[in-house]
């Protein structure tokens, strides 16, 4: 358990050094890892910063009423779907007003397989306030519920990270779009000087 906590502890530290770089804030949301996640990062000291709020939505209901999750969606997919993973990470940013949040929804054992939905069958989402929403499905396999677990927590460090690394690369795009508006605006007044000179 140490080997596997020092990683996770170095990532999550990684994560909230990157966020509060980028003043960046973050909430949880999370069914099968049961708050995991979120332990896992307020564990170190100053978190406090960066991580606003957790869910743990474990039952249907929860996601219903906490993050917003629709009864269609639940009824059609289930809720360990990369429907039900976005809902989840979409209510929980709406809701925290923060500007990243990570959904987690699976099956980590032992019991609770369905045909098509093996055991260690994960849906990740990661929903951003800029409208980016990235989604993950991992099949970890029947390696245990602490491991599935734990790699969950692992996996959605990372999507937090690849999220969290966007909007600063994305932010020097605008300015170049608006600077080829003027262009376009010259353009007729160009075709108008060239209509003068048969005038003359």
């Amino acid at each position: 358990m140490a080997s596997e906590r020092q990683p996770t502890s170095a990532l999550a530290r990684s994560l909230l050094d990157l966020c509060r770089s980028r003043k960046l804030t973050i909430a949880t949301a999370e069914s099968c890892t049961g708050g995991l996640v979120a332990g896992a990062l307020t564990d170190i000291p100053g978190s406090s910063d960066v991580i606003d709020r957790g869910f743990v939505t474990y039952s249907n209901d929860a996601k219903r009423a906490m993050l917003g999750v629709e009864t269609s969606t639940l009824a059609t997919f289930g809720a360990v779907s990369k429907e039900t993973a976005t809902q989840m990470a979409v209510g929980a940013l709406e809701r925290a007003g923060v500007d990243l949040a990570v959904s987690i929804t699976g099956i980590a054992g032992p019991g609770g397989a369905v045909p098509g939905k093996p055991v260690g069958l994960v849906h990740f989402a990661v929903a951003a306030r800029d409208g980016r929403i990235t989604h993950r499905e991992c099949r970890f396999g029947a390696i245990g519920r602490s491991a599935v677990r734990q790699r969950s927590v692992m996996e959605a460090l990372r999507m937090l990270m690849e999220m969290a690394r966007g909007p600063v690369q994305a932010k020097p795009k605008r300015p170049t779009v608006s600077r080829v508006r003027p262009r376009v605006t010259r353009s007729p007044r160009r075709r108008a000087v060239k209509g003068r000179r048969p005038r003359g």
